[in-house]
């Protein structure tokens, strides 16, 4: 087996025997490892090999020869199996949960090393579709059109998008409203080549209990030609328009907001409820883009936190104050830590619309200011830490070994991450008892974890 070697442009009939982090499906040709992609673990497929090397090759479907057991329909038009969004939307939903489940055990294992957690099967949804309540949509010419929708995989080139069903069903309807705009008043489309053209972005957000909705247009300058006119087109055909905003990026890259914005009508928010708490969401705005299970999310959390009401809680990248005012609730005090500044403003002004005096808020680096709140005398009894994708900087995990608390709430996006700094915390005295993985993203490869650790 050792001088396999798969050829390259050569075909190949190969087993899919699972399926990796990516939604990709992992085969096996006389033993040998070959990545396909669009490949659903339990099939038989023929594979044109486009890389090979020594342990591994990858290569590009062809054919289906025996059908997985779990394969299923797909829900939206054949014209969007190439976009980037539902990597494993043909996927069995129930198999998409064990995938995960199974996913994050296997990472918990191999990276973090971690025995003796228990591993909780992934909680899913019961219609999991049309849940998003935000959306990006990149905006590009095409033979003289406008073309709205999102990015072809491993491609910046643009697929349009009629409809997608895992967003809110009204983005259907205002990406129409903004397509006529576009055309009727000859807006310039950007361009990232050459930098050049006006329009680079459409950005939804849409109160999925309130109904309020917010669009905002990223442009490359600060004035869009007849703005005003699409309010008016908005206001006229999208039930539940409470703003436009158009926000400024001029910059040539690949991040979608700049930091201006520009409202044109309304008050630039909306709000939005999880449970019982109301949060007023600005264009710039970090909230969970699934709500239905931020809510089961942030219960899960709020449960391992284990709150009494005689605790100080820390919040470590608490965002806009969404779990800071959940745990709140139960707690004596809750400070909350974020390094984006209109975060900060957004997590003080949620704190006071729903009443909830005992929070101070943060702006700043993590790795600064919590080191800096420690040497001030303040300590926390719990920490709940919901870093980005890269996961907690060492300097916020030693503090958190230096403040003693009795539990450690981590959520986290990237099991990877959770699992690296799992490990680091179980050598300095805190042991994973549990986690609790959450499907917020059904059809594709991500998931949520929370997990609670406690002092050894």
């Amino acid at each position: 087996m050792e001088d396999i070697m798969l050829e390259k442009n050569k075909e190949y009939v190969v087993d899919i025997v699972d399926m990796g982090e990516s939604g990709v499906g992992i085969g096996k040709y006389d033993g040998f490892t070959v990545f396909v992609d669009c490949a659903l673990v339990g099939e038989k497929v023929k594979v044109k090999i486009n890389k090979s090397k020594k342990n591994y090759a990858v290569g590009d479907l062809v054919e289906i020869i025996e059908h997985s057991p779990y394969r299923v329909d797909r829900v939206c038009d054949d014209s969007l199996k190439m976009c980037g969004g539902c990597q494993i939307q043909e996927l069995d939903y129930n198999k998409q949960l064990e995938l995960k489940t199974n996913e994050v055990k296997q990472v918990i294992s191999r990276i973090g090393k971690i025995e003796g957690a228990t591993i909780h099967d992934t909680i899913g949804m019961e219609t999991p579709f049309r849940y998003r309540n935000k959306a990006q949509f990149p905006v590009q010419m095409r033979k003289g059109e406008p073309v709205i929708g999102f990015y072809k995989k491993k491609s910046h080139e643009v697929i349009p998008t009629a409809k997608c069903m895992i967003q809110h069903e009204l983005n259907d309807e205002i990406i129409e409203v903004v397509r006529e705009f576009i055309v009727e008043n000859n807006i310039s489309v950007y361009d990232e080549v050459k930098h050049k053209g006006l329009l680079r972005h459409i950005v939804t957000k849409i109160g999925f209990t309130t109904g309020e909705v917010m669009v905002v247009l990223v442009a490359n300058g600060k004035n869009i030609p007849n703005v005003n006119k699409l309010a008016k087109m908005l206001e006229e055909r999208i039930k539940g328009f409470k703003t436009l905003v158009v926000n400024v990026n001029t910059n040539k890259t690949n991040v979608i907001l700049g930091r201006e914005n520009k409202v044109i009508c309304g008050t630039g928010k909306i709000n939005d409820y999880i449970g019982n708490l109301v949060f007023e969401i600005s264009p710039l705005s970090f909230f969970q883009v699934n709500p239905v299970q931020t809510e089961v999310l942030y219960n899960k959390a709020l449960e391992y936190a284990n709150l009494t009401g005689n605790e100080t809680v820390f919040d470590i990248y608490c965002g806009i104050g969404t779990i800071s005012l959940f745990l709140a609730q139960k707690a004596k005090k809750v400070y909350g830590i974020e390094i984006v500044e209109d975060a900060i403003k957004d997590a003080k002004r949620n704190a006071e619309l729903n009443g909830l005096e005992n929070t101070e808020f943060y702006a700043g680096k993590a790795e600064e200011v919590v080191p800096k709140m420690y040497k001030e005398g303040k300590k926390a009894d719990v920490v709940v830490v919901d870093p980005p994708r890269k996961g907690c900087d060492e300097k916020v995990l030693d503090t958190i070994v230096s403040m003693d608390p009795e539990r450690v709430v981590y959520v986290s996006c990237n099991p990877s991450t959770l699992a690296r700094d799992l490990a680091y915390m179980d050598e300095r005295g805190f042991k994973c008892v549990e986690i609790q993985p959450v499907d917020m993203f059904p059809h594709s490869v991500h998931v949520e974890n929370v997990a609670l650790l406690e002092r050894k």
